[in-house]
């Protein structure tokens, strides 16, 4: 099963209000195993970036002026996500921005992410999962164990490597955390990436590469015995009849 953990960054909050795409970052996940491929883009989105988005993001008007519209790099990004399960954390926001940009840009082909995608909210599957507890990004991070320490501000890329972490963790799965090494990423039109920490404006935060791996918890000698005790308990009062 191939997945992209996608999240985006954008000058405001309503794209009906005339907001835009302004960074994209994807990283795929093939049979819950991170793959080391990644997109990642940012986009001069042909107005002001909010400055309250500036204080989330810190990606600047200035930084964005010599970067491509949506519509000169739609293809390549559709292309890389087509056929994929989208894991998004708040789902609709980003799809919204998507669907919104596609339908700006007229294509035949790119029409909607529905179209060409599956989608699954972890914002609602952490909902469900931990009814009336925080579900922020950063709470499941805290939650699951995963580090969240280079989150200083928002970031496309930075976020969609930790959501894949939390996702992977949340719904119980063993994946490789290692990502292929630096000369080995396939960087699918995105800029050259640096491992390195920078908080200048617009600058890639990246996830570590050599992070931990996910603690894995196995069940002791008793919790064995004690679930085999309920499955044959289950088993027989399956064949009782209760009126």
């Amino acid at each position: 099963m191939r997945q992209v953990v996608l999240d985006t960054e954008t000058t405001g909050l309503d794209p009906k209000s005339g907001h835009r795409i302004i960074e994209i970052g994807c990283v795929e996940v093939v049979n819950r195993k991170l793959t080391g491929r990644h997109y990642h883009q940012y986009i001069n989105p042909e107005r002001q970036v909010d400055d309250g988005a500036i204080e989330v993001h810190g990606i600047t008007n200035e930084f964005l002026e010599d970067k491509p519209v949506f519509a000169q790099i739609a293809d390549e990004f559709m292309t890389f996500c087509e056929g994929a399960e989208l894991v998004i954390h708040n789902a609709p926001f980003d799809v919204g921005f998507i669907d919104w940009e596609l339908k700006r840009l007229g294509s035949p082909r790119w029409n909607s992410v529905a179209a060409h995608c599956g989608v699954l909210d972890t914002l609602a599957l952490a909902r469900e999962k931990h009814p009336g507890q925080k579900n922020s990004l950063d709470a499941l991070c805290k939650r699951y164990f995963v580090d969240n320490s280079q989150r200083d501000l928002h970031g496309a890329l930075l976020d969609a490597e930790i959501l894949a972490d939390v996702y992977l963790t949340m719904t119980g799965g063993q994946t490789d955390l290692m990502l292929a090494q630096s000369g080995e990423r396939e960087t699918d039109g995105g800029e050259n990436q640096s491992e390195q920490r920078d908080l200048t404006p617009g600058a890639i935060r990246r996830v570590a590469a050599d992070r931990p791996q996910l603690a894995v918890l196995r069940a002791s000698a008793e919790e064995e015995k004690a679930h085999r005790e309920m499955l044959a308990l289950l088993e027989k009062s399956a064949g009782k009849h209760f009126w």
